[in-house]
């Protein structure tokens, strides 16, 4: 009898595994298919931003004998600053030269720590900085230069550990300086690895790119790039658009590497405040301001004062609020406190002592979602001085928007 059975028990038990097998395979497209489409709503913070750029140049600790003892000093005078002003975001150099003042898996050691690329500070700068700014109710955006390796040989030596040294290929030599090739894949996904592993191992609250992309005055150096995507493309994109799309694709994988993550941490870019300057370093603000999947908030350097005669604050600050935008970009103004009492801008910044006041308080009227200071270091310099004071008077006895 169970002879007779056993070839329909056999038949049945084969067909229930192939029922199985279709619905998990089904189910596995499906899911494939969900995380090639997946999107991220990130809603625009209801906080003002008041926040203040701190440089790598800043936290420059290579002289000190304690280092870390000289860092947490630097830490806490600034935070003690940010305080005084009531900012709450400090936007932080962590990356200026394809190395990070953190452990990292793909950059070495930045040499402002030791003096030299690579060697390990017995300490970890950026978690003293979280711990720091949170337990003081301040926020902290991770500062990053996405392709810079050096400028002018700073750093003076690059470590054996530095991804360019290990594959020069990624990188390229242009006008006496190294970036990291934006054509190259190579480089895009270890950008994007490195912004994923900041938003992995930290509790920070942002990631920011700055306004260098392409290397400006750039010529020919990637003609061989282009050559190779012509002569695999059907219709191949213009140079300058090729250019774009370069950039446009790692600021799009570093989007979506940081918000895989789960974590609630912001992407955004500094770019320049003049709007057409920006087409020369092919990138196309235009686009990520525009479409999701990009960047959650934009802020562009208006580093301009009231009656600059190549462009006033005003009207470049126009230019970007008249810009089409999606529905969750926040849009943050870069604001110069750097300028203020110099002789900038055909001397405009000479007139009066509150320029950077009323920028401010333009910024709030056209309903902007805050602004960053550049930089820290105009807290303590006797150019800026005068200005600083009266923009900490107008926010600490002024509504917070």
């Amino acid at each position: 009898m169970f002879k007779r059975m056993l070839p329909l028990i056999l038949s049945v038990f084969f067909l229930s595994a192939a029922i199985v097998y279709v619905a998990d395979t089904d189910k596995s497209s499906e899911e494939s298919d969900q995380s090639e489409t997946q999107t991220f709503e990130i809603l625009k913070p209801t906080e003002e931003m008041r926040g203040v750029w701190v440089t790598y140049m800043t936290l420059d600790i290579e002289n000190e004998s304690d280092k870390e003892a000289a860092f947490e000093e630097k830490i806490h005078t600034i935070i003690s600053d940010m305080k005084s002003a009531d900012l709450n975001t400090m936007i932080v150099q962590v990356r200026p030269f394809c190395d990070a003042i953190y452990p990292s898996r793909y950059f070495p050691w930045s040499h402002i720590l030791t003096g030299t690329q690579g060697q390990n500070p017995e300490f970890d700068p950026l978690q003293t900085i979280i711990n720091s700014a949170h337990e003081n109710s301040i926020k902290v955006h991770a500062w990053i230069n996405p392709y810079r390796i050096s400028t002018k040989n700073t750093p003076s030596q690059l470590s054996s550990d530095h991804p360019y040294k290990k594959d020069d290929n990624i990188g390229v030599e242009v006008n006496g300086s190294i970036y990291l090739n934006p054509a190259s894949e190579k480089a895009i996904k270890l950008i994007a690895d490195g912004a994923k592993e900041l938003a992995e191992k930290y509790d920070i609250d942002g990631i920011q790119f700055d306004d260098y992309f392409y290397p400006p005055d750039c010529g020919e150096f990637d003609a061989a790039d282009y050559e190779a995507y012509c002569s695999k493309t059907d219709q191949p994109l213009t140079l300058e658009n090729f250019r774009k799309e370069n950039v446009s694709r790692m600021v799009e994988q570093v989007y979506h590497s940081i918000h895989e993550t789960g974590k609630n941490i912001v992407f955004g870019i500094s770019p320049q405040g003049n709007l057409n300057n920006n087409e020369g370093l092919y990138a196309d603000v235009i686009t990520w301001c525009k479409e999701k999947g990009y960047i959650d908030y934009i802020c562009p350097q208006i580093y301009f004062s009231l009656d600059n005669p190549a462009l006033t604050f005003e009207d470049g600050l126009r230019e970007w609020l008249t810009m089409e935008k999606h529905e969750n970009l926040a849009l943050y103004i870069g604001i110069p406190a750097y300028k203020a009492g110099t002789d900038a801008d055909s001397g405009t910044w000479l007139d009066n002592d509150d320029i950077l006041t009323t920028e401010i308080g333009i910024a709030r009227e056209m309903k902007t979602d805050g602004f960053i200071l550049y930089s820290y270091d105009s807290f303590h310099n006797e150019d800026n001085e005068a200005e600083v004071q009266n923009v900490i008077r107008y926010l600490t006895s002024s509504p917070t928007q």
